[in-house]
C-alpha cells in the first residue's frame, strides 16, 4: 500500500466513524421518542379508564334513581339522594384506581384484627 492509498484509506474510515456516531445518536433519538409515545399511550388509557368509571358511577346512581323514583312515586327524591351516592362511588373509583385510597384487606372487613382474632 502507498502512501496515498493509506491517506484515503484513513479519511474514509474517519468519514465512516462521523457517519455512524450520526446515525447512533439520531437512534437514540428514535428509541427516546419511541419511550415518550409508549409513555403517552399509557397516560391516555389511564385517563380513559378513570373518566369512564366516574362517568358511569353517575349514571347507574341516575337510572336507579329515575327508575325508584317511577315505580314509588318518590320524584325527585330518588333521584337526587342516587345521584349524589353514585357522584361519591365514581369519585371513591377513582380515587382507588389512581392509587390514593387502598382497599381494605378482605380480613379487616369481617372485624378480624391483624393477628386473627376478634375484637368483638
Amino acid at each position: 500500500m502507498t502512501g496515498d492509498d493509506q491517506r484515503d484509506l484513513e479519511e474514509r474510515r474517519k468519514h465512516l466513524a462521523a457517519e455512524l456516531a450520526k446515525r447512533g445518536a439520531e437512534a437514540r433519538g428514535d428509541e427516546a421518542a419511541e419511550q415518550s409515545a409508549e409513555q403517552s399511550r399509557k397516560g391516555y388509557a389511564q385517563a380513559m379508564k378513570l373518566s369512564s368509571e366516574f362517568i358511569s358511577a353517575i349514571v347507574v346512581g341516575a337510572i336507579l334513581g329515575y327508575l325508584i323514583d317511577r315505580f314509588v312515586g318518590t320524584a325527585p327524591w330518588g333521584m337526587i339522594v342516587l345521584l349524589l351516592l353514585g357522584f361519591c362511588a365514581g369519585v371513591l373509583n377513582v380515587l382507588r384506581s389512581a392509587g390514593v385510597v387502598s382497599t381494605p384487606h378482605p380480613a379487616d372487613r369481617d372485624g378480624q384484627t391483624k393477628n386473627g382474632r376478634d375484637d368483638g
